[in-house]
């Protein structure tokens, strides 16, 4: 049996119609680079969300840097997140010139520890200008926003929510990408609201801010050749943008639906005797959106090995965390020094999880990994 770790033809189906539609309205109107399809999704963000602004972009890596540049953050700043996160994380925070400060993750969450982000913004605020606090929702659940919202108020550090894995999880009411200053969200194909292509997009509540968000989207200008800051062209495709409308009224059933495969990958690794021995299951908040359903596995590599063997995909998010990776190496990062998050690089494995993934399906992944703990 062929598991795929995320099956896109299979929601495609269910929404063809739609889709067509809308592109050919797309292709009617012939305006293709932000215009009426653009503004339109952007209020049903806010709407959904409940952002005071919502500003496509290109994708979810510019919608990291732009929520930055939109706050001025520069050399002689200080940007605090975690090492174990996806790169354009970290990278956005390098290529605005600020210095990089990383801080572990509680491994029960796989999320920035509040105790370590105390650490390190109290240590950033000692040398820097200015520090910036950048938490991520990591594989669709919510960060500790609570603890965290309340130690970048001591510091007086703004907050840039990383939420392009957590569309749509929520916590009191608030959608992640709302807590702090501004929130990147990214609709990469693969995400749980998923473009044909990439996009993303800057949620934000002050008008000012929003305001400069769509200035630095178009190379910092308001009127056309007039440029009163040097911004960069991240502007959200109108294709993109009706497609993504077509699909935001069936996100909040896509993500029950995780959530209950998510469910049911526990209880049967619970029943197979599995869960909290040589396989560790992610636990399940009310806010998480299962972006990922992500193990922690002894023997991982070779598990995973089984498992191809097997017809079933998983992916490693993330092999190499954040601090190890070559291009940081003159930031002076340390082996050892987060060893929660190179522990988790180490054990972590991502299974098949989306909306349409069958019960047949589900059982054949964890009876391919009962059967190659037992041996057999």
């Amino acid at each position: 049996m062929r598991v795929p770790l995320l099956d896109l033809q299979a929601q495609y189906r269910t929404i063809r119609a739609g889709v067509e539609r809308a592109v050919a309205a797309v292709f009617a109107d012939q305006h293709f680079v932000l215009g009426p399809a653009v503004e339109r999704f952007e209020d049903e963000m806010c709407a959904y969300s409940g952002a005071g602004h919502a500003i496509g972009v290109a994708s979810g890596s510019d919608a990291l840097l732009l929520a930055l540049m939109a706050l001025d953050v520069g050399p002689g700043d200080t940007v605090v997140t975690t090492p174990f996160t996806f790169f354009a994380t970290a990278g956005s925070i390098v290529r605005t010139g600020a210095r990089l400060v990383f801080a572990d993750i509680d491994p029960a969450t796989f999320n920035i520890a509040p105790d370590a982000a105390a650490v390190a913004l109290g240590e950033a605020a000692r040398a820097a200008r200015r520090t910036v606090l950048m938490p991520v929702h990591l594989y669709g659940r919510l960060a500790p926003m609570d603890e965290l919202s309340a130690l970048a108020a001591r510091h007086g550090a703004p907050i840039v929510e990383d939420a392009a894995q957590a569309v749509g999880a929520r916590r009191a009411g608030k959608m992640a990408g709302t807590f702090g200053a501004c929130g990147a969200l990214s609709f990469f194909p693969s995400k749980n609201l998923g473009a044909a292509g990439d996009a993303g997009m800057v949620l934000a509540n002050d008008a000012a801010l929003a305001q400069r968000l769509r200035m630095l989207r178009t190379h910092g200008s308001e009127r056309r050749y007039f440029h009163e800051r040097v911004g960069i062209n991240s502007r959200l495709d109108a294709l993109q943008a009706a497609l993504l409308s077509v699909k935001l009224p069936h996100l909040e059933r896509w993500n029950e639906a995780r959530r209950e495969r998510a469910a049911a990958y526990s209880r049967r690794f619970r029943e197979a005797g599995l869960d909290g021995g040589v396989v560790r299951t992610p636990d399940a908040p009310a806010d998480h959106v299962f972006h990922q359903y992500v193990i922690r596995a002894e023997r991982r590599d070779a598990l995973r090995e089984r498992l191809t063997q097997a017809g079933v995909e998983t992916q490693v998010y993330y092999p190499v965390p954040l601090h190890r990776q070559p291009c940081f190496a003159p930031l002076g990062f340390r082996a050892g020094e987060f060893p929660h998050s190179e522990q988790a690089s180490r054990e972590c494995l991502a299974l098949p999880i989306y909306p349409e993934l069958a019960n047949d399906q589900l059982d054949h992944v964890v009876e391919t990994i009962a059967g190659f703990y037992r041996g057999s």
